[in-house]
């Protein structure tokens, strides 16, 4: 898991180095493909249940689950970029959200906040932590800043499997099986939205859209627990490209 996660983690980097206006969502899928056969892995999504590319790219409205197309990111879009390898028998899976070109400042707080849920998530897992307690973390801190969280997805167990339990909901006052225990590999992977948490589906099976049509950011780490805490095993490396401003400060 932590060598797959490795790949993965390169990656995400790699896609996120290209990422400018002009750049169409094809030529990211492209990149990531390319990267990730070149490590000797397998692109996870590609084919699973028909998804026809080999990760999603999830622009503005687009809670998950967006298919890499032909329109070239515009200045001030934000994008989301998921990325999961298939690599000696498992799976990992992380994404991040990334700002093209001049963003405006509702959106800078909105990928700030998104990117904070998920760190602060992190920091209670350990063993003997109910799942559910993850959503209340989350939704605290979003709400806090305005915002709201989708309902519809959720992380999830991975392993030798791409998707298994446990299932782990990332609002308050779910109703999640189960306690955390050491050795357990499982993914967080808030989606905030800037309205409304409300979803629909677009007709290509796929495609999500916040209802409202607001922006909508996503961050993903794959976790390991150890016996005193937490692995993130897809965590950010000295050579990760340097996107955040709120990571310099």
């Amino acid at each position: 898991m932590r060598e797959t996660c490795h790949i993965a983690r390169e990656v995400l980097d790699e896609a996120a180095r290209i990422i400018q206006p002009g750049v169409t969502t094809d030529e990211i899928d492209r990149v990531v493909h390319e990267a990730t056969i070149a490590a000797g892995g397998y692109p996870s999504p590609l084919n699973y249940n028909f998804f026809p590319k080999s990760c999603c790219t999830s622009v503005n409205e687009v809670i998950c689950h967006g298919i890499p197309d032909a329109r070239k990111l515009e200045d001030g879009d934000i994008v989301n970029v998921d990325v999961s390898v298939y690599y000696k028998g498992v799976h990992a899976d992380l994404n991040e959200t990334y700002f093209v070109g001049n963003v405006d400042e509702e959106s800078c707080q909105l990928v700030k906040c998104t990117y904070e849920c998920l760190e602060k998530a992190i920091s209670i897992v350990k063993p003997g932590v109910r799942f559910r307690e993850i959503g209340e973390v989350i939704s605290r801190h979003a709400s806090m800043s305005g915002f709201s969280v989708a309902r519809s997805y959720c992380g999830h167990g991975i392993g030798e499997l791409f998707h298994c339990a446990p299932n782990i909901p990332h609002y308050a006052r779910n109703k999640a099986v189960g306690v955390i225990k050491a050795g357990q590999t499982f993914t967080i992977e808030p989606m905030i939205n800037a309205g409304v948490w409300r979803d629909r589906m677009w007709l290509d099976g796929w495609t999500v859209v916040t209802t409202d049509g607001k922006r909508s950011a996503q961050f993903e780490h794959t976790l390991l627990v150890t016996d005193t805490g937490v692995e993130v095993l897809t965590g950010r490396l000295q050579t990760s490209p340097n996107v955040f401003p709120w990571l310099n400060s």
